[in-house]
């Protein structure tokens, strides 16, 4: 295993993050590793800190143009054969490249994704790591992202041919950014597969994440990603029942996110996941067992109906009170 990996990192105002994200880059096993660092228009001292790596990375600053543009930027200069997108706060174990080059090179495949953990930051300082998340393998790996399932950038590993062939990261998104780019690689033809282990670390802190930051921007993305995979799937003729349910689960989940926010969006949403499902069921492995049991029972409409009632009236509760 000779074959040389990039390791893009998008950075914007992370000084806190950014060097043990560079240092985990450089302690990999794997001994063909170049080190792209984009600084996107920082105004902390991020790119003081990148700059100290001057002679062991490349890297370029701008103006703030959004990560997406840094990632696609970073993969214009890169010359890997495999690529590791990496953002700024968070870091990977030491055996990671190495074990996922070898999982490639052994099966001929197009990407690889394996387990993940949070680390959480709390505001008394202190760092909890959670427990692993297993990612398992998938049966569709296109009807799982298009569902309620997810795994973290980091715990991937792309040929380069892979990323040539997807739409690269869509810059006019302001979040979701990883699940949407991860599905276009799919959609391109990419064969995917899973290598169980954990050495990939999400850090979370407080509501710094882009999909935590703001709901609604949150919401309106992952709407934005859904209607163009419905759209792509309807002009190539591949948006079968397994699809049709699978972005039924999806467009149900940010339903319920509407619910406090925009009620009458609510509604129009769960119109819309009945029309892809007129037997739809809430996703049982992410509710509750008495929920799967009440639903089983009145049906899903009836249920729904509760639901959002009780929902409802609890937000109008706390408006008032605040």
């Amino acid at each position: 295993m000779s074959k040389l990996v990039s390791v893009i990192i998008p950075c914007y105002n992370a000084e806190r993050w950014i060097a043990e994200a560079i240092e985990s880059c450089l302690k990999q096993t794997y001994p063909f590793i170049e080190v792209i660092v984009i600084d996107d228009g920082s105004t902390d001292r991020s790119l003081e800190v990148i700059k100290r790596y001057a002679n062991r990375v490349i890297w370029e600053t701008g103006s703030n143009r959004g990560g997406n543009h840094a990632r696609n930027r970073g993969f214009a200069l890169s010359k890997g054969e495999y690529i590791q997108y990496l953002d700024a706060d968070d870091y990977i174990l030491p055996e990671k490249v190495e074990r996922q080059v070898r999982f490639l090179e052994e099966t001929g495949l197009d990407a690889v994704y394996g387990d993940w953990r949070h680390q959480r930051h709390l505001p008394n300082d202190k760092v909890i790591l959670e427990d692993v998340k297993v990612s398992g393998e998938q049966e569709d790996i296109l009807a799982a992202l298009l569902s309620v399932w997810w795994v973290c950038p980091a715990c991937l590993l792309f040929t380069r041919q892979a990323v040539q062939q997807s739409n690269g990261w869509d810059e006019t998104l302001k979040a979701g950014q990883d699940k949407d780019f991860f599905i276009s690689v799919v959609m391109s033809g990419a064969k995917v597969g899973y290598q169980p282990g954990c050495y990939s670390i999400y850090r979370r802190y407080g509501d710094v994440t882009v999909s935590t930051s703001s709901k609604t921007r949150y919401l309106e993305s992952q709407l934005f990603i859904n209607r163009k995979i419905e759209n792509n799937l309807n002009q190539s003729g591949k948006f079968s029942e397994r699809y049709q349910k699978a972005l039924a689960q999806s467009y149900f989940l940010i339903a319920r996110e509407y619910i406090e926010v925009n009620p009458s969006s609510y509604k129009k949403l769960l119109r819309k996941t009945l029309s892809l499902d007129p037997d739809f069921k809430a996703d049982s492995e992410n509710r509750t067992a008495i929920y799967s049991f009440i639903q089983n029972i009145v049906g899903f409409r009836e249920f729904e109906k509760l639901v959002f009632t009780i929902k409802f009236v609890k937000k109008l509760v706390r408006d008032r009170v605040l």
